[in-house]
């Protein structure tokens, strides 16, 4: 992938780095709220060491050539994030993204995601998954867009919020 990628609007991809964990950690900070209802990993306590240490580990895995992790900005400003997983030994990825909510309803997931998977065939993924909350009807709605199909629940297969 390109070290950024222009999504129109303002709006682009760039690498998450160690030089976005400051402003990644205060946005991740201001939205745990609404964050907590959806992502299982924002149950746990967010500190800047840790924002530090996961990115430190997805540029590892970026190094690796399974993770292609992003920050989404407008402008300069950092508005969230999106990353593709792939497993080359099973040929299959995960998509997943965030957004600030003041940023909700502007396609931006939807366009940041789709920059993503342009990345899958010269990666040779057969299959790729968005695992999202059922009650999440935002995100549900990004993956219908990219031209996702519904396979099925998990039933408890992630703790959210208080369940």
């Amino acid at each position: 992938m390109r070290v950024t990628h222009e999504l129109g609007g303002g709006l682009r991809l760039a690498l998450r780095t160690l030089d976005t964990v400051e402003e990644m950690h205060a946005l991740t900070v201001a939205d745990l709220e609404r964050l907590r209802r959806w992502e299982a990993w924002a149950l746990s306590d967010q500190t800047l060491e840790g924002t530090a240490a996961f990115t430190r580990g997805q540029l590892s895995e970026f190094i690796a050539g399974s993770v292609l992790p992003t920050v989404i900005l407008s402008g300069d400003t950092i508005i969230g994030s999106a990353s593709l997983r792939t497993d080359s030994s099973t040929r299959t990825a995960e998509l997943g993204y965030w957004i600030d909510a003041a940023a909700e309803g502007r396609g931006v997931a939807t366009r940041a995601c789709a920059a993503l998977l342009t990345e899958v065939p010269s990666r040779g993924i057969r299959r790729v998954e968005i695992r999202t909350a059922v009650e999440n009807v935002r995100s549900r709605r990004v993956a219908e867009r990219l031209g996702f199909t519904r396979e099925g629940v998990l039933a408890s297969a992630l703790p959210l919020g208080d369940e």
